[in-house]
């Protein structure tokens, strides 16, 4: 599977769940507002914007923002929310395209770093925040800690949400750190929809090395939009890396 196989016409048209998982107000408020804050009154970049949920909102906030996004249906279905005007989109892979501008601010949300399947990817990813960037801006990845904690011996997969019509689980092949997600949809008949998509997962740790290989340094680390404490038993993350103001 390649990403622009999973995100096709059908995975665009579906994506979009207003006020309900990923768009609900309790979790876009905190994720736009600390956007704005980070943005420092400057123009932002958002990686895989895919159909607008971040950027819609933040641009209502009066940040100015441009994406990049491999996945050409999925920038049309943004194109029912805003257009070239008011959010300018590459289309092309985050790891290397470029998009013309000064940017105070670059984002990466809701795991889409793991998107890209190679540690040499993930690197330029941020190397190319990175030139996009004014000295002291900053990059913010959102991403998930590895489940592999809750793999005993022999075991290679952890179901992480279980619910009324949905199941979630992740294959883990530890060698290659990669997962791929499974997501069953189903209702009361007898048939389930399966999806799947492929991811490299990477640690903390890996991923701060990865920003001081670009050129950056580690601001802030929190379990959460809202700034609640990164600890252990944490699942997921936002960090902020920033260039420093004297480069």
């Amino acid at each position: 599977m390649n990403q622009e196989e999973i995100w096709d016409v059908d995975a665009a048209q579906r994506y979009d769940t207003p006020g309900t998982g990923m768009f609900a107000p309790e979790i876009l408020r905190p994720t736009v507002h600390r956007l704005a804050e980070l943005a420092g009154g400057g123009a932002a970049l958002e990686f895989a914007i895919g159909t607008g949920r971040v950027a819609v909102p933040l641009v209502r906030r009066g940040v100015p923002v441009t994406g990049i996004e491999l996945s050409r249906p999925m920038v049309q279905q943004l194109r029912t929310r805003a257009d070239e005007a008011t959010i300018p989109v590459i289309v092309g892979d985050m790891a290397t395209s470029v998009a013309p501008g000064d940017f105070t601010l670059v984002y990466l949300v809701y795991n889409t770093i793991s998107n890209l399947l190679t540690q040499a990817e993930q690197v330029e990813c941020f190397r190319n925040a990175a030139r996009h960037l004014r000295p002291g801006g900053r990059f913010v990845i959102e991403l998930w800690v590895p489940e592999l904690r809750k793999l005993p011996p022999g075991q290679t997969a952890t179901v992480w949400q279980a619910e009324a019509g949905y199941i979630g689980l992740d294959t883990y092949d530890v060698l290659r750190q990669h997962v791929v997600s499974h997501h069953f949809r189903f209702d009361d008949t007898r048939q389930a929809r399966l999806t799947r998509s492929p991811h490299r997962y990477i640690w903390p740790a890996e991923l701060d090395l990865m920003a001081q290989l670009a050129g950056f340094e580690l601001e802030s680390r929190h379990a959460d939009w809202s700034g609640a404490e990164f600890t252990a038993e944490s699942r997921s993350h936002v960090s902020v890396y920033r260039i420093p103001p004297n480069r």
